[in-house]
């Protein structure tokens, strides 16, 4: 059964970003984005749960939106105003909604990397 995961570390602690907020959205044909769900990472930077699974996993565009700054601030890290990085968007496409899509993000407050994950 396909789903959809993320892990987020922050590499300027060392630790598991917990408490990030993530936004997942679906990207139309016409660039128009649809809100799917709101997640927040656990004590482990993890969702407790798939972002998506099952008969939501379906072929598309979709981007997650992780709020960085909010997280970077909440976490104490020293920020300019307005921050470097706020709203971080990863967009992917999901071709076999039967497979695992797993989205992790690397983050410090002035830099990020993510890669297809398993």
């Amino acid at each position: 059964m396909g789903r959809l995961t993320t892990h987020v570390l922050d590499t300027a602690s060392g630790l598991p970003a917990a408490g990030l907020t993530a936004r997942l959205v679906r990207i139309g044909p016409d660039g128009d984005a649809t809100p799917i769900k709101t997640v927040v990472t656990n004590d482990d930077g993890r969702v407790d749960a798939p972002i998506l699974d099952g008969d939501a996993m379906t072929v598309g565009t979709y981007e997650l939106r992780f709020e960085a700054g909010s997280y970077l601030r909440a976490a104490g890290h020293a920020l300019p105003e307005p921050a470097f990085l706020d709203v971080i968007p990863i967009r992917f496409g999901i071709a076999d909604p039967g497979r695992h899509y797993h989205v992790p993000l690397l983050l410090s407050p002035y830099g990020y990397s993510t890669y297809r994950g398993s």
